[in-house]
């Protein structure tokens, strides 16, 4: 069920008010969208200049660099690939009404986590355990 709350563009979530209430959750919903059409406009600009950008470069030296360039800027696009992927899922979990909700503990994760990082699953401190846990075992091969 969507929220049909209209937004106003200073909105900001607090903490005194009801956690994942409908202006927080339509805040959120707006936040990862805005962030996921940016990345696709990004990406779309890259296989464009890319598309554009194939010459013939005569220097060794400057067609390496080139190459270079091209293999850190497919890097970035497949990070991004992934962060879209982990938006879409922050979006299903809008949907489903889990979003906000620690994967682990099942408590609300921080609004300001959210904010910095609104494709959070884990409050804080199960992010943490989280981390050292696999430190843990990394450490132990």
């Amino acid at each position: 069920m969507k929220a049909e709350t209209v937004l106003d563009s200073e909105y900001k979530p607090a903490e005194d008010e009801p956690f994942m209430n409908d202006r927080q959750v339509e805040y959120f919903r707006r936040k990862l969208n805005d962030w996921k059409e940016q990345i696709l406009a990004d990406s779309k600009d890259t296989v464009t200049s890319m598309q554009e950008g194939t010459r013939n470069i005569p220097d060794v030296a400057d067609r390496a660099s080139e190459e270079t360039d091209r293999a850190l800027e497919l890097r970035t696009r497949d990070r991004q690939r992934k962060l879209v992927a982990k938006i879409d899922s922050a979006l299903r979990r809008i949907e489903d009404g889990s979003y906000g909700y620690c994967d682990v503990t099942g408590e609300p994760i921080s609004l300001k986590r959210l904010d910095a990082r609104p494709t959070a699953t884990m409050s804080l401190e199960a992010q943490e355990r989280h981390e050292r846990k696999e430190k843990v075992y990394r450490d132990d091969r």
